[in-house]
């Protein structure tokens, strides 16, 4: 049997801005800005989803630049496949700096087998943020911004921990929109490291957006991350596209 294709890129960036929201969006054509307090370059940056909405691409920088600025936040621009031409010579010609390279990998979802010391949990369950502030190494300040932008979210959504012998050792979440699974926020104990446990953790979540009727997992991984590819290649996944975030340097 002949599997389906993969979806495309705009589908999967769609799926991520719901999975992954700002607290503040703002649409100006098909560029969208988005705001949250600082937590993750994703949330915090504008980006374009249409290659053809090239118009005014220098003012639409200026405006979005100063959106973010007013709200705290760094001029950031994600980068992806969609990203119209005359936003990207803009930015290369204002000489905004490349920074974090980056995949997004996905794969057909089947069962998965979870964890017998793997608990799924509300995204705001004191368990939940206290694995992640633990695995972390997390301060309070870091923890309110996360817990802001959880609170926004509206899809389908869990907190991942497992456990051993009552600790928590990794830890994630996953969200689905549009019958896609988003991965985000994997951290695994640094001294525990090539046990599994990040493995364990992914089948545990992919189980559960099983349940829910996910039938496309997806995630980002850094290009200068090796050890994460590997462990996303295990499990199925494979890469897609790759994107980039853009910030402000030496202009030309």
């Amino acid at each position: 049997m002949t599997q389906s294709p993969l979806p495309s890129v705009e589908t999967f960036e769609r799926a991520g801005l719901e999975a992954w929201p700002g607290i503040e969006v703002k649409w100006d054509g098909n560029w969208v800005r988005r705001a949250s307090g600082g937590y993750t370059k994703r949330a915090n940056s504008a980006q374009c989803f249409d290659p053809n909405d090239n118009e005014g691409a220098e003012d639409r920088i200026i405006g979005a630049s100063s959106w973010l600025i007013v709200r705290g936040v760094k001029p950031v621009f994600r980068i992806t496949p969609l990203s119209a031409p005359a936003l990207n010579e803009a930015l290369e010609d204002a000489g905004w700096d490349e920074i974090d390279h980056s995949h997004l990998y996905a794969m057909p979802l089947a069962a998965q087998e979870p964890d017998a010391e793997g608990k799924l949990l509300p995204l705001l369950d004191p368990d939940f943020l206290t694995a992640q502030q633990k695995l972390k190494a997390a301060d309070e300040a870091e923890m309110g911004r996360m817990k802001a932008l959880l609170a926004v979210m509206k899809v389908p959504a869990t907190g991942i921990v497992i456990y051993r012998n009552g600790e928590p050792v990794a830890s994630g979440l996953m969200a689905i929109s549009n019958n896609i699974v988003i991965t985000g926020n994997v951290i695994t104990d640094p001294t525990r490291r090539r046990q599994g446990l990040a493995s364990a953790m992914m089948r545990t979540g992919l189980n559960w957006a099983h349940e829910k009727g996910a039938t496309i997992a997806a995630l980002n991984v850094q290009a200068d991350n090796p050890a994460a590819q590997a462990l996303y290649q295990n499990l199925g996944f494979t890469h897609q596209y790759d994107y980039h975030y853009r910030i402000p340097g030496a202009p030309k």
